[in-house]
């Protein structure tokens, strides 16, 4: 697979088969993702995976529990043009794809809240910064994330990157048993896409070229 072909497939997948994904098949992609790009090779992502038993443990743990305070906000208040378009306008269209109205309030709720089983993947990883870091290495994360999911694309695997688990971080770190100096930035969610499910019929818009950059 190309690298171009990856990143057109990639999406946030909703909805997952329950088809199980080995451990070492992940394994493998996590060391392939350490070559993502790190400044000065810190390296600072801290993964932790839960799979077949401990995914079961833990989506027992996680029924019916409450949010707990956060340690980041996942976007910042009173959010701008165009930004707050952009993401309004994604959750308008993935609703519309499920037949959940705008009005429909406890529907939404309930869709949302399906980030607790990981949309039914088999398998999901936690990434974890130590508190010390910077903002120069969160976005080593990300370059991590990135390229763990396009690998993923590439072994025929599909994932959902998930910020919402920043709403249970004591929980996380706790089943995890990650060192207290260290926080949940994200999760997400790994296992094959049911493309039956109209959810993932979901395409997201992206903005045009010339409106986020420009050739000085």
């Amino acid at each position: 697979m190309h690298v171009s072909e990856a990143v057109a497939r990639r999406k946030s997948v909703r909805q997952f088969l329950p088809d199980p994904v080995d451990d070492a098949t992940i394994r493998e992609l996590l060391e392939l993702s350490a070559r993502a790009p790190s400044g000065g090779n810190v390296q600072p992502w801290r993964i932790y995976v839960v799979n077949g038993d401990a995914m079961t443990r833990f989506r027992a743990l996680m029924a019916g529990r409450a949010p707990e305070p956060v340690e980041y906000e996942m976007y910042p208040p009173n959010l701008w043009e165009p930004y707050r378009t952009n993401r309004f306008a994604l959750g308008e269209a993935m609703y519309a794809t499920i037949g959940i109205a705008r009005d429909d309030k406890a529907g939404r709720f309930a869709q949302m809240a399906r980030n607790t089983d990981f949309f039914g993947a088999p398998a999901a990883l936690f990434c974890f910064v130590d508190r010390r870091m910077g903002l120069p290495q969160w976005s080593d994360l990300g370059m991590f994330l990135q390229t763990f999911m396009l690998l993923a694309q590439e072994a025929g695997l599909d994932t959902c990157p998930q910020e919402y688990w920043s709403l249970y971080p004591e929980t996380v770190r706790t089943f995890v048993e990650a060192p207290d100096d260290e926080m949940v930035f994200c999760g997400m969610a790994i296992g094959r896409a049911d493309w039956d499910a109209p959810i993932n019929s979901l395409q997201s818009e992206r903005m045009a070229l010339d409106e986020w950059a420009r050739f000085v």
